[in-house]
């Protein structure tokens, strides 16, 4: 190969001291005209912009939830309950000198009057006591025409007046009414006094997505709607002076510690009650976020991992590249210490442009992600911090310097003779302790990035696993289709004898590209897969003839009406149960406690109250799947197997609940698989009993509405103390917000396609010259360019169909561990997808592959040969 010696070091023994950093400039310039280091450059833009993307729109969050921490609360600190919080929390702070205010919300429906239609709607009703809020600004507003809302100045401290409401414009649109109309909750009726425009306590939770209705706390109690069985979630809040001075707020802040700590050490005796302080910010708000979170740290995840890759493959054909220019510029007398700082310098300028053009990219990515989800988050969101840069900034360096550097230092080492002896100085494997430390370091700051230790090791340990499977697999491959060409030979087209050839003579470049192949093919099929069928088995999961409708708060006297009432309507068939609100106090006589559990899903179950429910027959649409449902059993209990698998139940464990006072024991007799996604009423915990008169009961429905009826209206109207729960409303709401996530998810896609072409093209770049060589022997020996083009062809086709295979395996096996362990998704893996996956593979590495070696064909054979001489 003729060499061209760094057009900044003149042949003479004065190249010697030519500063190295001088050379790395002059070198970056020249190199970046060329193919590879392109190359190098767009992988590590498109990992350092994906990453940063995500880090700028997470860290704005996690500003925008600190700074209003105190508003997202209405308070410095909440005391959560499931009941009426004890006195004694509000005598702790009234104690320390803390203002407190109370809250209880639940939903319910809202009714127009009947002169006035008499239509229903789902609301989120909320009651306030005298000081709310204590932290933030209500704001009122008017309703314009455009239904939009101008904000109109502070709500009164405490809520609306007596008798009043204070409404979200979506119940005026909804019910028809307007400012000035009466509104009905339950059996009493209020004023509409005011549109509400901004709530600071209102949360994120998908209960409150439905419009709210305030009220004082002094007229709750005649609506009626708060039953024994009500779902109500109570709120203490407390804070410090209204607006305090830098003294009074160093004074208070001791105090408002005790408190907290106090109140989490009386939490722990007292089940179902919480504290929550500015720390926590909105939980319900930051499950919501973290969802988007998973799926985008996922995506940019795999765009790190896979230009980790591209950058490994080009800096290795960028030193291949250059053994010749390296031996000669030994033999003019540079020093090897100056070529490896020459070279590293290089790569540190490479690693800062591309972390500064990614983080530039990555800002401008992140504003369409604020665009699209900031609308979950319901505050404006403060500038960024440093700490997406830092991380942008160690993304690009780490990359460049640690998968780059490493193989181009060999260049130092190169020999002087291998001017005269080609064969001298080729580039070695990575040394243990190389790859060892990158490695390490790249895991631990992809650790960082994920911020979930199941999340980064199912995909950081998914994809080294399918790599060493790719190496051993692609291995296998080569074996048998070389036996598979001796069997074969004579028989076979000329291009097939040939292009099996190519593929069996130098096994390790056959693997190493199915390898390079392979792992990008895997993002870009774990990522369809989760785009599709992971989030389209989430979205189909229910039935269609599932119920639409679910009624909750019936009572004992109301069940023959209710019946009848949805028979005359034309309801076919419908669930109906009863329910009792129960909360799990032993087990196996000995008491529980959510703090005996380490499983944060076990210890919400023992913190909060349970629905159960009886029937002399197992419903239709649970399975016993161990013991026996027996009816009439006495002290009998059939428990779900999910929560029998949380808690560590076993049939025969005994199981006593408290009933509002009443005490119930029974003994675990069968167990029943329940699917959650039918959309039919299930329980936890059922006995096998036709009744249970000591059971305090409400009852429970669900059906399905016929067409064209108006049945919510109707069952309000009659029975105002019940709830109606529109599911197909609640599930567009939360398909909604998934909508959201998945826009933002597919807008990141685009980082991780782009990385997963670079992985393919540069996969294929590396035996470029290797191509180019063999072709160019062949071609001297009679072979057209017509044979060669098929001969490639097939090269091609049958390399990406082989890591296409193996990747949409990988892929299913990475995708359900992600969709059962960190997604919570069910799973439907697609049975063909090897199939589609060897079909994808084949066409993409025949498109990369023609775009990369569209030029060797064509080189001349002439000037390939006097290169190997």
């Amino acid at each position: 190969m003729p060499v061209s010696p760094s057009p900044s070091l003149p042949a003479t023994s004065a190249a010697v001291s030519v500063s190295a950093w001088r050379w790395a400039l002059v070198q970056t310039r020249r190199d970046l005209r060329a193919g590879s280091m392109r190359f190098l450059l767009l992988a590590v833009v498109l990992a350092v912009a994906a990453l940063t993307a995500v880090a700028f729109f997470a860290d704005r969050i996690e500003r925008g939830l600190s700074r209003d921490a105190a508003q997202l609360l209405g308070g410095d600190a909440v005391v959560v309950a499931d009941q009426p919080v004890p006195d004694e929390f509000a005598k702790r702070a009234i104690a320390a000198g803390l203002r407190t205010a109370r809250t209880a919300v639940f939903a319910s429906m809202a009714r127009a009057p009947d002169e006035q239609g008499g239509e229903a709607k789902l609301a989120a009703i909320k009651a306030v006591s005298p000081g709310h809020p204590l932290r933030g600004r209500l704001t009122l507003g008017r309703l314009s025409a455009d239904g939009s809302v101008q904000a109109t100045g502070p709500g009164a401290i405490g809520g609306p007046p007596p008798g009043h409401a204070w409404v979200d414009p979506g119940l005026l649109l909804g019910l028809r009414l307007k400012v000035g109309d009466r509104v009905w909750l339950g059996e009493a009726s209020f004023v509409i006094d005011a549109v509400i425009a901004s709530e600071p306590d209102r949360g994120a939770g998908f209960m409150n997505f439905s419009p709210r209705v305030m009220v004082r706390e002094a007229d709750l109690p005649a609506t009626q709607l708060v039953q024994p069985a009500s779902r109500v979630t109570y709120r203490l809040l407390v804070a410090g002076a209204d607006r305090p001075s830098r003294d009074v707020a160093r004074t208070e802040a001791p105090l408002l510690a005790r408190f907290v700590s106090d109140s989490q050490a009386l939490a722990r005796s007292a089940r179902g009650v919480r504290v929550e302080t500015l720390e926590q910010g909105r939980p319900e708000m930051r499950a919501t976020l973290d969802r988007a979170g998973l799926f985008l740290r996922l995506v940019a995840l795999l765009a790190a991992l896979l230009s980790a890759v591209a950058v490994a493959l080009v800096s290795r054909d960028f030193a291949q590249r250059r053994l010749d220019d390296c031996a000669l510029l030994r033999v003019l007398g540079v020093p090897q210490r100056t070529m490896a700082w020459a070279y590293t310098w290089q790569f540190l300028f490479m690693g800062v442009l591309a972390s500064v053009l990614g983080l530039g990219l990555g800002w401008a990515f992140h504003l369409v992600f604020v665009d699209l989800l900031a609308g979950l988050v319901g505050v404006a969101l403060p500038a960024a911090g440093l700490q997406p840069v830092a991380l942008g900034l160690g993304v690009g360096v780490l990359l460049t310097v640690g998968f780059g550097l490493p193989p181009v230092l060999q260049l130092a080492r190169v020999p002087p003779l291998r001017v005269l002896r080609r064969e001298l100085g080729a580039l070695r494997p990575l040394s243990l302790g190389m790859g060892v430390l990158g490695g390490a370091a790249l895991l631990g700051l992809l650790m960082a990035v994920a911020r979930d230790i199941q999340l980064g090791g199912i995909a950081l340990g998914g994809f080294a696993g399918a790599m060493l499977a790719f190496a051993v697999l692609g291995g296998l491959a080569v074996q048998a289709l070389r036996m598979l060409a001796q069997r074969l030979a004579g028989r076979m087209p000329t291009w097939w004898t040939l292009g099996t050839r190519q593929l069996t003579a130098q096994p390790g470049h056959t693997i190493v590209q199915v390898c390079a192949l392979g792992v990008g093919l895997l993002a870009l099929m774990l990522l369809v897969l989760i785009r599709t069928d992971l989030i389209a088995s989430w979205r189909s999961a229910t039935p269609p003839d599932a119920p639409n409708r679910f009624v909750i708060n019936i009572q004992p006297d109301q069940v023959e009406a209710f019946q009848r009432t949805l028979r005359e309507a034309g309801v076919a068939g419908f669930d109906w149960y009863p329910m009792s609100r129960a909360r799990l106090v032993a087990i196996n006589g000995k008491a529980v406690q959510p703090k005996d559990h380490t499983e944060e899903r076990a210890q919400r179950l023992l913190d909060r109250e349970f629905n159960l429910s009886h029937a002399a027959r197992a419903p239709s649409h649970n399975t016993v799947v161990s013991g026996r449902y027996l009816p009439e059993e006495p002290g009998a209990y059939s428990v779900e197997e999910g929560l029998a698998k949380t808690l560590g139940l076993k049939l025969g464990d005994r199981l006593r609940f408290d009933m509002a006072g009443h005490v119930e024991e029974g003994r675990i007799t069968s167990l029943r698989k329940v699917d959650w996604s039918s959309m039919r009423v299930n329980f936890f915990v059922m006995a096998p009993s036709r009744q249970m008169p000591e059971w305090p009961v409400s009852y429970i429905t669900a059906f399905r509405m016929p067409p064209g009826a108006k049945l919510d209206s109707l069952l309000v109207q009659q029975f105002p103390n019940v709830t109606v729960v529109d599911v197909s409303a609640t599930l567009a709401q939360l398909q909604s917000v998934l909508t959201q996530v998945i826009t933002a998810v597919e807008f990141l896609f685009v980082f991780t396609l782009a990385a997963g072409l670079i992985v393919l093209m540069a996969g294929l770049m590396t035996s470029r010259e290797r191509r180019a060589r063999e072709w160019a022997i062949l071609r001297s020996l009679g072979a057209t360019q017509k044979l060669l083009a098929q001969v490639q062809r097939f090269e091609l086709i049958g390399l990406g169909a082989l890591a296409g295979t193996l990747a949409s395996v990988a892929a299913l096996g990475v995708g359900w561990a992600l969709s059962s362990k960190v997604f919570d998704f069910p799973w439907q893996p697609p049975l063909v997808w090897p199939l589609i996956g060897a079909a994808v593979g084949a066409v993409l590495a025949w498109v990369a592959g023609w775009w990369t070696l569209r030029g060797v064909l064509g080189r001349p054979v002439a000037q390939t040969l006097r290169q190997l001489d």
